[in-house]
Order: structure tokens, then sequence, then C-alpha cells
């Protein structure tokens, strides 16, 4: 067997060169390390990825998948069988999944509440960041209250919006129709909405340098950034099998929804100068791009209901982040 290095090709060259490279570029060892970091999490939150498998991979290829398909899914994770079932039922018991069973078998599928959650997450996740703005925030006071007012706050936290004061939050860019719909059934009780302008721009970089910890959003997102700029530093993405390119699919969404969906996703003009999370965002349209098709045939031979394959991914997943390539 002849051994060549890796100086020597880059280097010298010769008939084949571009491919021995990319072969000498080996993408497992990042990909193992991702891994390495998502297992040593503790506690290890087997339903939070599973969500994100249901929200990334399940929804847009039918919204159901078989307990079976979720295990196996689940396992290069490092989440036991117990684990996910025990996951899963969590998530049916908390109304974001529905069950159903024949016989000793069963599918989990997205109840009607996770459908709306998923979609208005999705919306957030995939989208191209917003290039102008009309210059109306939309503000919403909520008065001090028990653990029903402190879930929607963390709700409106959850959905980009910031905080300015006690019970006062404000939004670039949600309509107050959607807004609205976010509020307890019995109305002004449980929050005010307005819309509003500020004087100038300058008052407006103010008031979100005032609203959002800008500090700490940067420090996840350049954690974000160093997790996965490895892999695709390694050059040679097409080389991953359909597992690993599904795992690698899967974590970058899981890690980065966790960043995005507290991001407000502020217009250019209200931004921080330099702002890591248009890197964070480019970065993972690149590798979601680079690992989504080869991810749908891990889940071509690896998931199905109880009726069989899953149905392939609709028009709306190649719309993600702008527009992915077809298989």
């Amino acid at each position: 067997m002849i051994f060549v290095s890796r100086k020597f090709v880059a280097e010298w060259g010769f008939p084949g060169h571009g491919r021995l490279m990319d072969a000498l570029r080996d993408p497992y060892p990042a990909v193992e390390a991702l891994l390495r970091r998502f297992r040593a999490q503790r506690p290890l939150r087997g339903g939070s990825l599973l969500m994100t498998v249901f929200g990334d991979a399940v929804a847009p290829r039918g919204a159901r998948v078989s307990l079976g398909s979720l295990i196996g899914l689940a396992a290069p994770f490092g989440l036991a069988e117990r684990l996910v079932r025990t996951s899963v039922a969590r998530l049916a018991a908390d109304g974001w999944l529905t069950a159903l069973r024949r016989g000793r078998r069963s599918e989990y599928r997205l109840s009607d509440t996770g459908h709306g959650l998923f979609a208005e997450a999705t919306e957030r996740i995939y989208a191209v960041s917003p290039g102008t703005w009309d210059g109306c925030w939309t503000l919403l006071a909520v008065p001090p209250g028990g653990g029903a007012r402190a879930q929607l706050r963390e709700r409106l936290r959850w959905s980009g919006f910031g905080q300015l004061a006690p019970g006062v939050f404000v939004h670039p860019s949600l309509a107050v129709p959607r807004a609205r719909s976010w509020l307890p059934a019995d109305g002004g009780a449980d929050g005010w909405l307005f819309t509003s302008r500020g004087e100038d721009l300058a008052a407006d970089r103010r008031l979100a340098a005032a609203a959002w910890d800008w500090a700490e959003l940067a420090r996840r997102y350049r954690r974000f950034r160093d997790a996965f700029a490895p892999i695709e530093a390694c050059g040679a993405l097409r080389h991953l099998s359909p597992q690993s390119a599904f795992v690698v699919r899967t974590l970058l969404i899981h890690e980065y929804r966790k960043i995005h969906l507290r991001d407000p996703l502020l217009p250019p003009a209200l931004l921080p100068e330099d702002w890591i999370g248009t890197e964070a965002y480019a970065l993972c349209r690149r590798l979601y791009a680079a690992v989504f098709n080869a991810a749908e045939g891990h889940l071509d031979a690896h998931a199905s209901t109880l009726d069989g394959a899953l149905p392939s991914a609709g028009p709306e997943a190649f719309a993600r982040f702008g527009g992915l390539a077809a298989p």
C-alpha cells in the first residue's frame, strides 16, 4: 500500500489531485465532535431533540412517524429507547403530539396545537432575514400576575419580543393581529397592544439596544459558529453517509433554533455593527443546503408510519433558507 501525505498532494498535485484531497479531508471527526458535545449535556433533553426531529424532518413529510422509527432515528444521538418513549409520552401529554396505537405498535403525529406552533417556529427559523423595515413597533403591556402570565412572558421572549420594562414588550415586525392571537381569550385584562413609531432612527437603535441582551445573543451565536464551522471547513460534506448527514442537519437546526427563536431578527438598520447573527445564519444556510438531500435519503430508508413509507418532502421544505436544490 502506498501512503501519500497531505502536504505532498497539496504542494505537487497530479491527475485526480482534487478527488484525493477531498478524500483526505475526513468530515467524520467533526461530526463525532458535535455528537460528543450534544451527549455531554446534562440533563440530556430527549424531548427537545425529538421536537427538532419532528419540526425539521417529520412535519414536511406528513407530520406523523412510527415510534419504532423515532427510536431508530434518535439512537445516534445517545437517546436510549426508554428515554424516547418517555419523551414522546410527555410531549403528547403536553399537547404537542397525539398517539395512534395498533396492537403493540404505535405512531405519533403533530396535534392541531403542535401544527400551529411548529408553523410559527418554521417561519422564523428558515425564513430569510428582513432587509427593510417600516419603522413601526408593536408594543404589548402585560399586567403583573401568576403562572399563566409568566408563561405568556416566556412565550413572548421565545417569539423574539424584547423587554423594555417589567411587563412591557416590544417587537419590530410582528403584526398586531398575530400578537393578539397569543393572548388569553378574555382579552384586555391580560395585555394591551399598541403600534408605535420612534422619533428617528437613532431613537429606534437605542430602544433596540435596551430591549435585547445583544451581548448574550452574540455569545451564543459565536458558540454556534465555533461548533459548526469545522464541519464546513473539512470541505468534504458530500462524502458524509446519509446517517451522518441526518445527524449534522438535526444538530444544526437543534442548536440554531434555540438561539434564533429568541433573536428579534431586526432589519440591518437596527442591528449592532458586524452582527454575528448574520454570519451564523449564512453558515447555517450553507450547511443545511449541503446535507439536506442526503439526510432525506436517511429518512427514506429508516423512517415510516404504521401504514408504510413517509411521503416525500413537499415544496415548502425546499423553500427553506431562500431555496434548496431538489435532488
